[in-house]
């Protein structure tokens, strides 16, 4: 498969790297791309944008009111993975209204992408083969959440492909409370002294 990713920081690194050790052909875009990064190609956002089957948005949020625009044209009809938090500069929460989130703020800068929200609430220090693994053969848990079933299905078995466990959680409205839930994790690592090498894990029995 082929996976775009806008943005080179941490969380876009991490994933291009999974993505790439799992076989997918990747490319990263970045405001500055002059070189590559790990082995992985690295062009401009555009580039990112229409080269893949997948695009994942990994930006901080405050920027996407500046990018994105200039990129809907290339991300129309694509899959968009919006892997961005509402968060402010130092990491606290930026709240967006009882009845918005970062993921609808996103589809709306994007009206022909096929938003899917995921990723967001796993730390970059997590995305790797040995983090994924947690205590008792656990796998971190990718939500996925979006109103395209088609494309949450792509997600899923994207995430499945890098070692996450994924699980559909409804439509693209359930992303205030994934957003709220990477809220929650940043106040345990950071507020709480926890950490940012831990993850959730949502053990669903089957029958």
């Amino acid at each position: 498969m082929k996976i775009g990713i806008v943005g080179g920081g941490k969380v876009g690194g991490a994933l291009a790297r999974l993505a790439s050790a799992a076989g997918h052909e990747v490319r990263v875009g970045r405001r500055e791309h002059a070189q590559d990064g790990d082995g992985v190609a690295v062009g401009s956002m555009a580039e990112a944008c229409t080269h893949g089957d997948l695009v994942v948005l990994a930006i901080p949020f405050l920027v996407c009111d500046d990018i994105l625009p200039a990129l809907a044209p290339n991300l129309a009809g694509r899959i968009v993975i919006d892997a961005t938090n509402p968060l402010q500069a130092d990491w606290s929460p930026l709240w967006l209204g009882e009845a918005n989130s970062a993921a609808q703020h996103i589809a709306a800068l994007l009206p022909g992408a096929r938003v899917v929200k995921a990723f967001n609430t796993v730390f970059a220090d997590v995305m790797h083969r040995d983090g994924l693994a947690r205590s008792g053969g656990a796998r971190v848990t990718a939500f996925v959440a979006s109103d395209d079933e088609e494309a949450a299905a792509s997600v899923e078995a994207f995430a499945a492909s890098l070692g996450f466990a994924p699980i559909r959680v409804g439509a693209l409205a359930q992303a205030r409370h994934l957003e709220s839930l990477a809220h929650l994790n940043i106040a345990i690592a950071v507020g709480c002294g926890g950490g940012t090498d831990a993850a959730f894990v949502y053990d669903q029995r089957r029958a």
